[in-house]
Protein backbone atom coordinates (compact mmCIF):
# COMPACT_ATOMS: atom_id res chain seq x y z
CA UNK A 1 0.00 0.00 0.00
CA UNK A 2 1.23 3.49 -0.76
CA UNK A 3 0.43 5.66 2.23
CA UNK A 4 0.84 9.38 2.76
CA UNK A 5 2.88 10.49 5.75
CA UNK A 6 2.99 14.25 5.40
CA UNK A 7 4.81 14.78 2.12
CA UNK A 8 6.48 11.36 2.23
CA UNK A 9 5.25 8.20 0.52
CA UNK A 10 5.89 4.89 2.26
CA UNK A 11 5.74 1.78 0.09
CA UNK A 12 4.32 -1.22 1.93
CA UNK A 13 3.11 -4.67 0.95
CA UNK A 14 -0.09 -3.61 -0.83
CA UNK A 15 -0.26 -1.90 -4.21
CA UNK A 16 -1.99 1.49 -4.39
CA UNK A 17 -5.73 1.34 -5.05
CA UNK A 18 -7.45 2.91 -8.03
CA UNK A 19 -9.47 6.01 -7.15
CA UNK A 20 -12.85 4.60 -6.05
CA UNK A 21 -14.68 7.88 -6.67
CA UNK A 22 -13.59 7.92 -10.30
CA UNK A 23 -14.30 4.18 -10.67
CA UNK A 24 -17.85 4.47 -9.32
CA UNK A 25 -18.92 7.85 -10.66
CA UNK A 26 -16.63 8.54 -13.62
CA UNK A 27 -15.63 11.96 -12.27
CA UNK A 28 -13.11 13.17 -9.66
CA UNK A 29 -15.50 15.25 -7.47
CA UNK A 30 -19.01 14.18 -6.54
CA UNK A 31 -22.21 15.20 -4.78
CA UNK A 32 -24.07 12.23 -3.25
CA UNK A 33 -27.61 12.43 -1.83
CA UNK A 34 -28.94 10.30 1.03
CA UNK A 35 -32.38 8.67 0.88
CA UNK A 36 -33.68 8.41 4.45
CA UNK A 37 -36.13 5.52 4.26
CA UNK A 38 -39.34 5.31 6.31
CA UNK A 39 -39.36 2.73 9.14
CA UNK A 40 -38.63 -0.77 7.82
CA UNK A 41 -40.06 -4.12 8.96
CA UNK A 42 -38.69 -5.04 12.37
CA UNK A 43 -38.09 -1.48 13.58
CA UNK A 44 -40.06 0.13 16.46
CA UNK A 45 -41.86 2.69 14.26
CA UNK A 46 -42.83 0.28 11.48
CA UNK A 47 -46.61 0.21 10.95
CA UNK A 48 -47.07 -2.38 8.24
CA UNK A 49 -46.34 -0.18 5.22
CA UNK A 50 -45.60 -2.37 2.21
CA UNK A 51 -42.20 -2.46 0.54
CA UNK A 52 -43.98 -1.33 -2.62
CA UNK A 53 -44.96 1.93 -0.88
CA UNK A 54 -41.53 2.34 0.70
CA UNK A 55 -39.91 1.79 -2.69
CA UNK A 56 -42.12 4.44 -4.31
CA UNK A 57 -40.99 6.89 -1.62
CA UNK A 58 -37.34 5.99 -2.19
CA UNK A 59 -37.62 6.38 -5.96
CA UNK A 60 -39.27 9.80 -5.57
CA UNK A 61 -36.48 10.96 -3.24
CA UNK A 62 -33.83 9.53 -5.57
CA UNK A 63 -35.34 11.27 -8.59
CA UNK A 64 -35.34 14.62 -6.74
CA UNK A 65 -31.63 14.25 -5.97
CA UNK A 66 -30.68 13.17 -9.49
CA UNK A 67 -32.77 15.83 -11.21
CA UNK A 68 -31.06 18.35 -8.94
CA UNK A 69 -27.64 17.30 -10.22
CA UNK A 70 -26.37 14.70 -7.73
CA UNK A 71 -23.97 12.08 -9.07
CA UNK A 72 -25.15 9.26 -6.83
CA UNK A 73 -27.26 8.12 -3.90
CA UNK A 74 -27.07 6.29 -0.58
CA UNK A 75 -30.07 4.28 0.66
CA UNK A 76 -30.19 4.48 4.46
CA UNK A 77 -32.52 3.11 7.17
CA UNK A 78 -32.46 6.33 9.18
CA UNK A 79 -36.00 5.90 10.53
CA UNK A 80 -35.14 2.58 12.21
CA UNK A 81 -34.43 4.47 15.43
CA UNK A 82 -33.22 3.67 18.04
CA UNK A 83 -30.47 1.89 16.10
CA UNK A 84 -29.18 -1.58 16.80
CA UNK A 85 -25.50 -2.41 17.15
CA UNK A 86 -23.68 -4.36 14.41
CA UNK A 87 -24.64 -8.03 14.34
CA UNK A 88 -28.05 -7.43 15.93
CA UNK A 89 -30.04 -6.66 12.76
CA UNK A 90 -32.62 -9.17 11.63
CA UNK A 91 -32.84 -10.83 8.23
CA UNK A 92 -35.81 -8.57 7.50
CA UNK A 93 -33.59 -5.48 7.53
CA UNK A 94 -31.13 -6.84 4.98
CA UNK A 95 -34.00 -8.11 2.83
CA UNK A 96 -35.90 -4.81 2.88
CA UNK A 97 -32.80 -2.75 2.17
CA UNK A 98 -31.85 -5.01 -0.74
CA UNK A 99 -35.35 -4.86 -2.26
CA UNK A 100 -35.60 -1.07 -2.04
CA UNK A 101 -32.05 -0.60 -3.33
CA UNK A 102 -32.73 -2.87 -6.29
CA UNK A 103 -35.93 -1.02 -7.16
CA UNK A 104 -34.21 2.38 -7.03
CA UNK A 105 -31.44 1.02 -9.24
CA UNK A 106 -33.85 -0.40 -11.82
CA UNK A 107 -35.98 2.73 -11.84
CA UNK A 108 -33.19 5.29 -12.18
CA UNK A 109 -29.69 3.80 -12.31
CA UNK A 110 -29.99 0.43 -14.04
CA UNK A 111 -26.92 1.02 -16.17
CA UNK A 112 -24.89 2.66 -13.41
CA UNK A 113 -25.49 0.71 -10.20
CA UNK A 114 -22.08 1.74 -8.95
CA UNK A 115 -23.48 5.19 -8.27
CA UNK A 116 -25.76 3.69 -5.62
CA UNK A 117 -24.72 2.92 -2.06
CA UNK A 118 -26.19 1.39 1.12
CA UNK A 119 -25.86 2.39 4.78
CA UNK A 120 -27.47 0.25 7.49
CA UNK A 121 -27.36 2.00 10.86
CA UNK A 122 -25.71 1.74 13.17
CA UNK A 123 -22.41 0.62 11.67
CA UNK A 124 -23.88 -2.62 10.33
CA UNK A 125 -21.15 -3.33 7.80
CA UNK A 126 -22.05 -6.94 7.01
CA UNK A 127 -25.76 -6.18 6.69
CA UNK A 128 -24.92 -3.23 4.42
CA UNK A 129 -22.68 -5.38 2.22
CA UNK A 130 -25.35 -8.09 1.95
CA UNK A 131 -27.97 -5.50 0.97
CA UNK A 132 -25.69 -3.72 -1.49
CA UNK A 133 -24.53 -6.90 -3.22
CA UNK A 134 -28.07 -8.28 -3.45
CA UNK A 135 -29.49 -4.92 -4.57
CA UNK A 136 -26.85 -4.21 -7.19
CA UNK A 137 -25.25 -1.25 -5.40
CA UNK A 138 -21.59 -0.34 -5.75
CA UNK A 139 -20.60 0.79 -2.26
CA UNK A 140 -21.49 0.91 1.44
CA UNK A 141 -20.96 3.50 4.14
CA UNK A 142 -19.55 2.17 7.41
CA UNK A 143 -19.40 4.59 10.33
CA UNK A 144 -16.64 2.87 12.31
CA UNK A 145 -14.30 0.78 10.16
CA UNK A 146 -11.33 0.70 12.54
CA UNK A 147 -10.83 1.38 16.27
CA UNK A 148 -13.80 2.10 18.58
CA UNK A 149 -15.98 4.81 20.08
CA UNK A 150 -18.94 5.29 22.42
CA UNK A 151 -22.32 6.12 20.86
CA UNK A 152 -26.00 6.08 21.82
CA UNK A 153 -25.96 2.35 21.07
CA UNK A 154 -23.04 1.65 23.43
CA UNK A 155 -19.47 0.76 22.56
CA UNK A 156 -19.11 0.55 18.78
CA UNK A 157 -16.12 -1.40 17.50
CA UNK A 158 -14.49 -1.28 14.09
CA UNK A 159 -16.05 -3.70 11.62
CA UNK A 160 -13.25 -4.16 9.10
CA UNK A 161 -12.06 -7.61 10.21
CA UNK A 162 -15.48 -9.25 10.02
CA UNK A 163 -16.79 -7.22 7.09
CA UNK A 164 -13.87 -7.88 4.75
CA UNK A 165 -14.09 -11.61 5.43
CA UNK A 166 -17.86 -11.60 4.93
CA UNK A 167 -17.51 -9.64 1.68
CA UNK A 168 -15.00 -12.18 0.41
CA UNK A 169 -17.13 -15.14 1.54
CA UNK A 170 -20.20 -14.04 -0.45
CA UNK A 171 -18.20 -12.94 -3.50
CA UNK A 172 -19.00 -9.24 -3.04
CA UNK A 173 -15.46 -8.01 -3.66
CA UNK A 174 -16.54 -5.23 -6.06
CA UNK A 175 -18.50 -3.46 -3.28
CA UNK A 176 -16.42 -0.48 -2.12
CA UNK A 177 -16.27 0.78 1.48
CA UNK A 178 -16.77 4.45 2.39
CA UNK A 179 -15.48 4.65 5.98
CA UNK A 180 -15.86 7.49 8.47
CA UNK A 181 -12.90 8.85 10.41
CA UNK A 182 -13.94 10.44 13.74
CA UNK A 183 -17.55 9.55 13.00
CA UNK A 184 -20.37 11.83 14.22
CA UNK A 185 -22.76 10.96 17.09
CA UNK A 186 -20.15 9.60 19.45
CA UNK A 187 -17.27 10.10 21.87
CA UNK A 188 -13.81 9.04 20.79
CA UNK A 189 -12.27 9.02 24.26
CA UNK A 190 -11.51 5.29 23.93
CA UNK A 191 -8.91 6.04 21.27
CA UNK A 192 -8.08 9.63 22.22
CA UNK A 193 -4.43 8.65 22.49
CA UNK A 194 -4.40 8.06 18.72
CA UNK A 195 -4.05 11.13 16.55
CA UNK A 196 -6.26 12.00 13.60
CA UNK A 197 -3.38 11.02 11.34
CA UNK A 198 -3.06 7.60 12.99
CA UNK A 199 -6.80 6.91 12.83
CA UNK A 200 -6.86 7.95 9.19
CA UNK A 201 -4.00 5.59 8.41
CA UNK A 202 -5.76 2.79 10.32
CA UNK A 203 -8.88 3.08 8.17
CA UNK A 204 -6.85 2.91 4.99
CA UNK A 205 -4.62 0.08 6.19
CA UNK A 206 -7.70 -1.99 7.08
CA UNK A 207 -9.04 -1.80 3.54
CA UNK A 208 -11.35 1.21 3.20
CA UNK A 209 -11.72 2.68 -0.29
CA UNK A 210 -12.97 6.20 0.52
CA UNK A 211 -12.68 8.12 3.80
CA UNK A 212 -15.40 10.37 5.24
CA UNK A 213 -15.02 13.46 7.43
CA UNK A 214 -18.03 14.59 9.50
CA UNK A 215 -19.16 17.09 12.09
CA UNK A 216 -20.36 16.05 15.54
CA UNK A 217 -23.90 15.10 14.45
CA UNK A 218 -26.25 14.92 11.47
CA UNK A 219 -26.43 18.37 9.89
CA UNK A 220 -23.19 19.67 11.47
CA UNK A 221 -20.43 20.58 9.04
CA UNK A 222 -16.98 19.05 9.30
CA UNK A 223 -14.25 21.51 10.24
CA UNK A 224 -11.92 22.40 7.40
CA UNK A 225 -8.84 21.43 9.42
CA UNK A 226 -10.38 18.00 10.07
CA UNK A 227 -10.92 17.45 6.35
CA UNK A 228 -7.42 18.66 5.51
CA UNK A 229 -5.94 16.53 8.28
CA UNK A 230 -7.55 13.38 6.92
CA UNK A 231 -6.61 14.18 3.32
CA UNK A 232 -2.98 14.83 4.28
CA UNK A 233 -2.59 11.35 5.74
CA UNK A 234 -4.18 9.10 3.14
CA UNK A 235 -3.85 8.21 -0.52
CA UNK A 236 -7.60 7.52 -0.66
CA UNK A 237 -10.32 9.94 -1.79
CA UNK A 238 -11.92 11.95 1.03
CA UNK A 239 -15.54 13.11 1.11
CA UNK A 240 -17.45 15.16 3.67
CA UNK A 241 -20.40 13.33 5.19
CA UNK A 242 -22.43 15.91 7.12
CA UNK A 243 -23.41 19.55 7.30
CA UNK A 244 -23.00 20.46 3.64
CA UNK A 245 -25.05 23.46 2.49
CA UNK A 246 -25.19 25.66 -0.58
CA UNK A 247 -23.41 28.32 1.49
CA UNK A 248 -20.40 26.25 2.60
CA UNK A 249 -19.89 23.68 -0.17
CA UNK A 250 -17.77 26.04 -2.25
CA UNK A 251 -15.32 26.56 0.58
CA UNK A 252 -15.03 22.88 1.49
CA UNK A 253 -14.92 21.11 -1.88
CA UNK A 254 -11.39 22.27 -2.80
CA UNK A 255 -10.11 20.31 0.23
CA UNK A 256 -11.80 17.01 -0.66
CA UNK A 257 -13.16 14.77 -3.41
CA UNK A 258 -16.87 15.07 -2.76
CA UNK A 259 -19.75 15.66 -0.38
CA UNK A 260 -22.70 13.68 0.97
CA UNK A 261 -25.84 15.80 1.37
CA UNK A 262 -29.29 15.42 2.91
CA UNK A 263 -30.63 17.71 5.66
CA UNK A 264 -29.92 21.06 4.01
CA UNK A 265 -31.74 20.07 0.81
CA UNK A 266 -34.88 18.86 2.57
CA UNK A 267 -38.02 21.00 2.44
CA UNK A 268 -37.90 21.58 6.21
CA UNK A 269 -34.11 21.60 6.50
CA UNK A 270 -34.14 18.45 8.69
CA UNK A 271 -33.23 14.88 7.86
CA UNK A 272 -36.84 13.68 8.20
CA UNK A 273 -38.17 16.05 5.51
CA UNK A 274 -38.69 15.43 1.81
CA UNK A 275 -36.00 16.28 -0.73
CA UNK A 276 -36.52 19.64 -2.47
CA UNK A 277 -35.12 19.53 -6.02
CA UNK A 278 -34.75 23.32 -6.11
CA UNK A 279 -32.54 23.21 -3.00
CA UNK A 280 -30.48 20.41 -4.53
CA UNK A 281 -29.98 22.51 -7.67
CA UNK A 282 -28.89 25.48 -5.57
CA UNK A 283 -26.29 23.32 -3.81
CA UNK A 284 -24.98 21.66 -6.98
CA UNK A 285 -24.74 25.05 -8.69
CA UNK A 286 -22.47 26.19 -5.86
CA UNK A 287 -20.50 22.95 -6.19
CA UNK A 288 -19.96 23.60 -9.89
CA UNK A 289 -18.25 26.90 -9.04
CA UNK A 290 -15.87 24.85 -6.86
CA UNK A 291 -14.93 22.51 -9.71
CA UNK A 292 -17.62 19.82 -9.74
CA UNK A 293 -18.76 18.63 -13.17
CA UNK A 294 -22.44 17.65 -13.05
CA UNK A 295 -23.53 14.32 -14.61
Amino acid sequence: MVRAAGSEQVLGVFPPKPNAIEELFGTPKVVIGVIHLPPLPGSPHYEGVSLDEISVFAIEEARAYLEGGCHGLIVENHWDIPFLKPGEHGYETAAAMAVVTDRVRHALLENAGGRLGVSVLSNAAECSIASAWSGGAGFVRVNQWANAYVANEGIIEGQSAHATRYRSRIGAGPVKVFADVHVKHGSHSIVADRTLAEQTEDAEFFGADVLIATGSRTGDAAALDEVEGIAANTTLPVVIGSGITAANVGGLLPACDGVIVASSVKENGRWWGRVDTAKVRELTAAAVKAGVVLP
